[in-house]
């Protein structure tokens, strides 16, 4: 397990909108822009091989502007293509907040971040003493039954909290801006209630159905 003493001032970031990395999550990403092939190819270099996960934030003003609060992921695994193109595999180590974008000759972003703030990430697995399961699936069920999703519900049932909670945060398709505030909950607890004001909110705009009361 990495420790805070491993973790870098500066770290390369991808900024890609509705793509959500949690710690001790994983998240597959497909690498082919020469950026971010570039990105890769250092990070990989270096001993901790960490990217920032990153969406990034709309201000009129600034086209390039980054949301403060990312979560780095450690290269975890990576296989190329025939053609030159690399799938890889972050496993989510930290959140971060971004102090400064640092200028320089490299074709893609880098930040100088602070992990202040950010020292439960770096624990083990997180539990939510006040989930009531049942509750929550059978919200889940009548949201996937709206949307005509599937899914393995015996998994659902035997995953763990974080597990559970923190799949839905990245697999569901959510705004960029709903994934920040799933990012940015200071706790699974927090993460969890957001994620059912999602649903909700979700359910009431389709046509007919209940909410979870």
């Amino acid at each position: 397990m990495m420790q805070a003493v491993d973790l870098p001032e500066t770290i390369a970031v991808f900024p890609l909108p509705g793509a959500l990395l949690l710690p001790r999550s994983r998240l597959p990403l497909h690498i082919f822009e020469p950026r971010y092939l570039q990105m890769l190819e250092d990070v990989l270099k270096t001993p901790q091989r960490l990217i920032g996960m990153v969406q990034p934030c709309p201000q009129p003003a600034r086209s390039n502007a980054l949301h403060a609060i990312g979560c780095a992921g450690r290269v975890t695994q990576f296989s190329e293509t025939e053609d030159g193109r690399y799938m890889i595999t972050l496993t989510g180590i930290s959140r971060f907040r971004i102090q400064s974008e640092i200028d320089g000759f490299a074709p893609y972003r880098r930040c100088s971040v602070s992990w202040e703030g950010f020292s439960r990430d770096l624990g083990g697995t997180e539990t939510d003493p006040c989930f009531s399961r049942n509750r929550f699936l059978d919200l889940l069920s009548r949201f996937f039954a709206s949307r005509h999703l599937q899914t393995d519900w015996d998994a659902l049932k035997e995953a763990e909290d974080e597990l559970l909670i923190n799949s839905l945060s990245m697999l569901l398709d959510f705004t960029p801006e709903d994934k920040q505030a799933l990012l940015e909950a200071p706790s699974l607890q927090t993460r969890r209630e957001t994620l059912v004001t999602l649903l909700e909110f979700q359910m009431r705009s389709g046509p007919g159905e209940e909410t979870l009361q």
